[in-house]
């Protein structure tokens, strides 16, 4: 009973992550807070949902997948740094922040010029 619980928490918490993470895509207004949408909160939702699962087939089938532990594994390290590899490039082919970031606004505009 308390794995059925577990288990069904992990699901609902993978799902509301998954959801958040598809609302920020929508509505954040540029490309960086956008990644910070997609990829923190789908690698939760995702890992949650697996975790989820992983722990269900366990519990009531006996089996160990190793399948789930891997596409864990996976999206655990591949999610940030593809992140991080995306919002890199953006700043590196000159993408601006959204304009009303304010400090951070400031701080990109005197980083580009010392730069320049």
């Amino acid at each position: 009973m308390i794995f059925d619980i577990i288990v069904i928490l992990l699901l609902i918490i993978g799902t509301f992550f998954i959801i958040s993470a598809t609302i920020g895509v929508i509505r954040f207004p540029d490309i960086y807070t956008r990644l910070h949408a997609s990829t923190k909160a789908a690698t939760l939702g995702i890992s949650g949902i697996l975790i989820g699962a992983f722990i269900f087939l366990y519990v009531e089938h006996g089996i160990i997948s190793g399948k789930l532990i891997l596409g864990i594994i996976f999206v655990l390290l591949t999610a940030p740094v593809s992140a991080h590899m995306i919002g890199r490039a953006a700043h590196t082919s000159g993408v601006e922040p959204w304009s009303k970031t304010g400090e951070l606004r400031d701080e990109y505009a005197k980083a580009k010029n010392k730069s320049s």
